[in-house]
């Protein structure tokens, strides 16, 4: 495996990344269905559609379909009832990848600069890192909600990176999805994508990130 040029910022994404928050997430959907009278989807179906947001997440529940748009009524009364159920439910069923610590570790003992780039909302972000207990690794958290427009554009990044006053050259994103390979590029920054994430079904080789690993603790090879 190749070794990278050494960032001096290492960001990484949440959702697919660090933590496999789609038990929770389906649990949330499928609930919420059931209260609008709807039928339920499934977690299979539910892994498919995360990755951009809790408002697309609940649109393509409604639809049952990753893509297409739903009633506007319909969603209006179905996005309050998934965030109500989702403040109860950000950290009851999620859990972290295996290597996640190993490889927190690695990158702080080596003096690394961490931060985190979601798209998910910051309101359940933070609770999420910290209930899940990995709040301490990052100085800085840019969420979905925190930029006037979320990955796959990089605005995220670039925003995270001047919190760090960190150049994009010097800069590195781990993630698992074609948005974070895409708002990668467009920033400047290297991309290292996780093998196990949610990408919609499709391998994320298709989408050529710098590198593919199966555990953050193959960073050590890396960087």
């Amino acid at each position: 495996m190749s070794r990278l040029k050494k960032p001096e910022l290492v960001l990484i994404d949440v959702d697919g990344t660090l933590i496999d928050s789609v038990p929770d997430l389906a649990y949330c959907a499928d609930r919420m269905m059931l209260q609008i009278g709807l039928p339920e989807r499934g977690e299979e179906a539910v892994r498919q559609w995360v990755g951009n947001g809790v408002e697309k997440l609940v649109k393509r529940t409604l639809v049952n379909d990753l893509n297409g748009e739903p009633d506007a009524d319909l969603f209006e009364k179905a996005l309050p009832v998934f965030w109500g159920l989702y403040e109860n439910n950000i950290c009851v069923r999620s859990r972290l990848y295996d290597g996640v610590i190993e490889g927190l570790d690695y990158l702080k003992s080596r003096g690394y600069r961490l931060g985190c780039v979601t798209n998910k909302a910051r309101s359940f972000t933070i609770p999420l890192l910290e209930q899940i207990g990995i709040a301490p690794y990052f100085d800085v958290s840019i969420c979905g909600d925190d930029t006037a427009r979320k990955k796959p554009d990089p605005l995220p990044l670039i925003t995270a990176a001047g919190e760090f006053k960190v150049a994009a050259e010097d800069s590195l994103m781990l993630g698992d999805s074609k948005s974070d390979v895409q708002a990668a590029r467009a920033a400047g920054f290297q991309i290292i994508c996780v093998s196990y994430g949610y990408n919609h079904g499709e391998d994320i080789r298709r989408y050529e990130p710098d590198a593919v690993i199966d555990s953050m603790v193959e960073l050590k090879d890396l960087i």
